[in-house]
C-alpha cells in the first residue's frame, strides 16, 4: 500500500479532500494514523470494539455505568437531564473504572496485530 493511498485515507477519515496537486510535503502521517488506517482496513478495529463490549458486559462495568446514569437521572429528575450531562458525568468515571485485565487483553491483541501487519 503506497504512501499516497494512506494520505488519501487520512484525508477521508479526518477532513475533506484536498485538490490533486496541492499536497503539502510536510503533511506526513503519524504512526497512530497509520495504525488506525490498518486497523480499519483489516476489520480488526471492529473486532476489538466487539471484544471490548463483551468484556465490559462480562465484568459488570456496563451495569455499573447504567446504575450511575439511573441514579443521576433519578436525583435530578427525568425531564431535567440531558445526554450531554450524562456523558460529562459518566465519561471520566467510566474510563477510570475499566478493569486492568480488560485493558491488558486489548493491548495484547493490538500488539499481536501490529506484529502480524509488520508495522
Amino acid at each position: 500500500m503506497g504512501l499516497k493511498f494512506l494520505k488519501i485515507m487520512r484525508a477521508s477519515i479526518n477532513r475533506p479532500p484536498t485538490p490533486d496537486g496541492d499536497e503539502d510535503p510536510q503533511q506526513e502521517l503519524t504512526l497512530q494514523e497509520i495504525i488506525n488506517i490498518k486497523l480499519i482496513e483489516s476489520g480488526e478495529k471492529e473486532k476489538l470494539k466487539e471484544l471490548l463490549r463483551e468484556r465490559l458486559i462480562e465484568c459488570g462495568w456496563r451495569d455499573e455505568m447504567k446504575a450511575l446514569c439511573r441514579a443521576f437521572t433519578k436525583n435530578k429528575g427525568r425531564n431535567n437531564v440531558t445526554v450531554d450531562e450524562l456523558v460529562h458525568l459518566i465519561t471520566p468515571k467510566g474510563r477510570a473504572s475499566v478493569p486492568d485485565s480488560v485493558k491488558a487483553e486489548l493491548l495484547q491483541r493490538i500488539r499481536a496485530f501490529l506484529v502480524s501487519a509488520a508495522i
